[in-house]
């Protein structure tokens, strides 16, 4: 990960295997924009992109610039508008004439920042040795412009979303008919973001009566960006007052979903990934990814199948990758991301929302559901990353802790049979990250103690 930080503290860039993201004018600017698009066309080459973005009033203007940028490096940009991120990722995967895709999204940071994240022509986000070479062309000033009659064009493209639905509706882990029965009533927090439209689409084609909140797509996020368990208020009283089968809530692009039970309770991120998991292993025998930051709720799920359960660096790249390389069968990050790669290698939090409607198509409820999966408690901390040596508290951390097992793939992870606990920088935010999770609050709390000690 690269960071940049001005004198004033304000004008930061994020430049790591997630893309380039940054506060729009600040860190973010149409110089930054168009020297990283340009380098990106080097790394796919000259063809058909695709461009989708989420609801952040920049957007518009932050497309155009990207836009302009892909004709002028003689590609033809074609807009998809507004789209989650795996719809997307869907559509440069089912067209064969895409070289690559951009997505201009900072999904869960607030609405002053933006960003570049870059797919391959498979849909897939661009790899760490990829993304390596992108940002040493930038630093470089490796430029390779065409000539005024070499320009491409920039389209309109189509709306991807009924390709999006249409495929998951495909999916052998959806009984259609038993969910159409069931008439579930789903309350759906888009978060004005991007999912919302094609969340109640979905939900509205398998039957279900839809209660939509925070769904005007203007880039407000009124409830905060991230679908976190206290932000989750208003879905929660709108799941009681309208007697929901279950509350939806989306990040600003999509990728992520968190759940609320029928008694307006939020579950927790880490719980969306654990019951799809449960779902598909229950249809199909197959391996688990995850990341080194998810719950072993998931994992302790595929010990109980007799499956796998591999474990890789925090990003989404790194765990589509291992699971493409492994022919696994799902997988994802805790933080409410689902990767099924039967559909497409990414996170998607609409795919979510069709297998919480398969999930309720039986006698028991969410909580019921929620309740019956293995017991942790996981507690996550944010420390500023300004002024903090990442490698001596590593060290402190090892020292302090000489019974736990190591693995420093990804910032330090130490484990035991019952609990763990990792410290890694952000991809995505100037911060470092602790969580720890363990059988109860209190051991979890005292692991996450023990790393601010040696902050």
């Amino acid at each position: 990960m690269d960071l940049f930080l001005s004198d004033s503290m304000t004008h930061v860039l994020m430049r790591s295997v997630s893309g380039v993201r940054g506060i729009v004018g600040e860190g973010l600017t149409p110089v930054v924009l168009a020297t990283h698009v340009h380098s990106f066309v080097q790394a796919v080459g000259k063809g058909k992109v695709l461009v989708g973005r989420d609801t952040r009033d920049s957007g518009p203007l932050v497309e155009q610039v990207v836009c302009a940028t892909l004709a002028l490096s003689g590609c033809t940009a074609v807009r998809l508008g507004v789209a989650t991120t795996p719809t997307v990722e869907m559509a440069v995967q089912a067209d064969p004439d895409a070289v690559g895709g951009i997505i201009l999204t900072a999904s869960h940071n607030p609405a002053p920042w933006n960003a570049l994240k870059f797919l391959d022509k498979d849909g897939l986000f661009l790899g760490p040795e990829e993304v390596k070479a992108l940002f040493r062309r930038v630093d470089e000033h490796v430029e390779t412009w065409v000539r005024h009659d070499q320009v491409g064009a920039i389209l309109d493209g189509a709306d991807a979303d009924d390709l999006h639905i249409d495929a998951i509706l495909t999916l052998p882990y959806l009984d259609l008919d038993a969910i159409r029965k069931q008439k579930l009533t789903i309350a759906v927090d888009a978060v004005n973001g991007a999912a919302y439209r094609i969340a109640p689409r979905l939900l509205e084609r398998l039957g279900c009566t839809v209660v939509a909140i925070h769904v005007t797509p203007d880039g407000k996020f009124p409830r905060g960006a991230e679908p976190v368990p206290e932000a989750l208020a208003d879905l929660g009283r709108a799941v009681r007052e309208h007697h929901c089968d279950a509350g939806l809530a989306f990040d600003p692009d999509g990728d992520r979903l968190a759940l609320v039970d029928e008694n307006g309770v939020p579950l927790g991120e880490e719980a969306t990934l654990a019951l799809a998991v449960q779902l598909v292993l229950e249809k199909k025998k197959g391996g688990v990814a995850l990341n080194l930051s998810t719950s072993a709720m998931s994992e302790d799920i595929a010990k109980a199948m007799g499956v796998p359960c591999v474990r890789t660096p925090v990003g989404e790249i790194h765990v589509s990758k291992r699971m493409l390389a492994d022919h696994l069968l799902i997988g994802g990050e805790g933080n409410g991301g689902v990767i099924l790669p039967e559909l497409h290698p990414g996170r998607d939090g609409v795919l979510g929302a069709a297998l919480v409607c398969q999930l309720l198509t039986g006698s028991k409820t969410l909580s019921t559901l929620a309740s019956e999966l293995p017991r942790y408690s996981m507690i996550k901390q944010k420390f500023d990353l300004v002024g903090k040596n990442l490698e001596s508290s590593i060290q402190r951390l090892r020292a302090a802790f000489p019974d736990a097992t190591i693995d420093d793939r990804d910032g330090l992870r130490l484990s035991w049979p019952d609990r763990w606990l990792h410290l890694r920088a952000s991809n995505t935010e100037p911060i470092l990250r602790a969580i720890a999770e363990a059988p109860t609050l209190s051991q979890a709390q005292a692991l996450c103690k023990a790393a601010e000690e040696n902050l």
